[in-house]
């Protein structure tokens, strides 16, 4: 593996239930970056997400996450490499049951911190962190607004301070100010914090604003891996599709104010 490789896939194909969803897949995902991943509905980003994180192994090839290969972690190193990394999955997936404070709280439980009081300080700190005020940790989730419960998500995926974070779907269900507001935030915790982050998002403005490269899936390969402008001039019916009609045209008419790798 490459030592700026914080994730290394090599050679990944993926089938299921008898259809081919990958063929062949090589990325690296540099330390530091923020990579965005695109694709049509059912192209396999959320799994190839999940092969990522070690929640689904592919059917052939190897996936090494900071120098150590997925499949060959015995329980031990799993849950020590589990430390590492923190996730937000689409919608939030915060559980119901749990107040805000209880959410946040958990992984720190699960990795076995006993201390509550240091729990508490954590809580409020990552509260703090992503802008929610305080009286937020003892609302159930159900009472939070859409971009509070993206912040508490976050929060939770902060909660062991992560050098690799994934987001899925992250702005999906805001409104374009909320949008905003919620890239700014990543944007600015990923220069104080300094995690490499891979991102799944179909919302060009996210693209735009906070990715340093973007890898495309399309007919079950990774068809361009660059900065967008880069990708942008790939000849590929979805590239066409996707960043050059209507509405890609107007939000990408313009390369201020994108990051730089």
């Amino acid at each position: 593996m490459s030592g700026d490789c914080v994730i290394d896939m090599q050679h990944i194909w993926t089938q299921l239930d008898g259809q081919l969803i990958h063929r062949d897949i090589d990325l690296c995902v540099r330390r530091g970056e923020i990579l965005g991943l695109v694709g049509a509905s059912g192209s396999g980003k959320t799994v190839l997400l999940r092969e990522m994180i070690g929640l689904q192994q592919p059917t052939q090839g190897s996936v090494s996450v900071f120098g150590q290969q997925l499949d060959r972690l015995d329980a031990a190193a799993a849950q020590s490499l589990r430390n590492r990394i923190g996730v937000m999955f689409q919608g939030g997936a915060l559980f119901s049951t749990l107040n805000v404070f209880d959410n946040i709280a958990l992984p720190l439980r699960e990795s076995q911190l006993v201390d509550e009081s240091l729990i508490r300080q954590l809580v409020c700190m990552k509260l703090g962190m992503v802008g929610l005020p305080a009286d937020a940790a003892g609302k159930p989730p159900s009472e939070l607004s859409g971009g509070m419960v993206k912040r508490a998500a976050l929060a939770r995926a902060l909660a062991l301070e992560p050098e690799l974070l994934f987001l899925d779907e992250p702005t999906s269900g805001l409104d374009p100010i909320s949008s905003q507001i919620f890239v700014e935030l990543v944007r600015s915790l990923h220069q104080e914090l300094r995690f490499t982050m891979v991102m799944v998002t179909h919302d060009l403005e996210t693209l735009r604003d906070l990715c340093h490269r973007v890898a495309v899936l399309a007919d079950q390969r990774l068809i361009a891996v660059a900065p967008l402008d880069e990708v942008m001039q790939v000849d590929n019916p979805f590239i066409t599709a996707f960043f050059h009609g209507h509405r890609g045209s107007r939000v990408l008419n313009t390369a201020e104010d994108r990051p730089h790798g």
